[in-house]
């Protein structure tokens, strides 16, 4: 019942997937042009970030507390959320020449994305059975499943102009 709840959060999370689109457009346009991202601009890139992983942690049983609809464009993790997901520091000056080829850069993160992403499939798969013979998803599988969501998050940030910082080939929080 809990996957059925999420679908008004599932439409809502992929309109936001796309204003991200086009936000991350206008980043690209105002780093070349000024070597920054409006403050305004890259708290609602966050925010878009913030809300889709309400939404997902919520659909795949990651957590149990039916999310809330909120659209508050803040770069800073309230906590609220368990688990947390990154806090998105703003960067005070952009490279201006690392947009154009940060989706390059990124191709072995993908790589690697690709292949944590068959495997946490795996483990979702795993995870619902666990739930349905035990009552209770493991803590194991739920960690792999929210280590993995967070390494995509910080690609993401990486290639849509929210820090310069080379994301780590880790699976740890940070």
């Amino acid at each position: 019942m809990q996957w059925l709840l999420a679908i008004p959060h599932l439409f809502i999370a992929y309109a936001l997937t796309v204003v991200r689109a086009v936000l991350t457009l206008v980043a690209f346009v105002t780093v070349l042009g000024t070597r920054r991202i409006p403050r305004p601009l890259f708290d609602a890139i966050a925010m878009t970030f913030r809300y889709e992983w309400r939404t997902v942690s919520y659909a795949l049983f990651l957590r149990s507390d039916y999310p809330p609809f909120d659209f508050q464009p803040t770069a800073a993790d309230d906590g609220a959320d368990p688990p947390t997901l990154v806090t998105f520091t703003y960067p005070e000056q952009l490279s201006r020449w690392q947009p154009l080829v940060k989706w390059l850069l990124a191709v072995p993160h993908y790589l690697v994305l690709f292949g944590l992403s068959i495997a946490a499939i795996a483990v979702l798969v795993a995870g619902f059975l666990a739930v349905l013979i035990t009552g209770e998803y493991p803590q194991s599988l739920r960690d792999f499943l929210v280590a993995v969501y967070r390494y995509s998050v910080r690609v993401q940030a990486y290639t849509g102009l929210l820090t310069d910082r080379y994301p780590p080939f880790s699976l740890q929080a940070g």
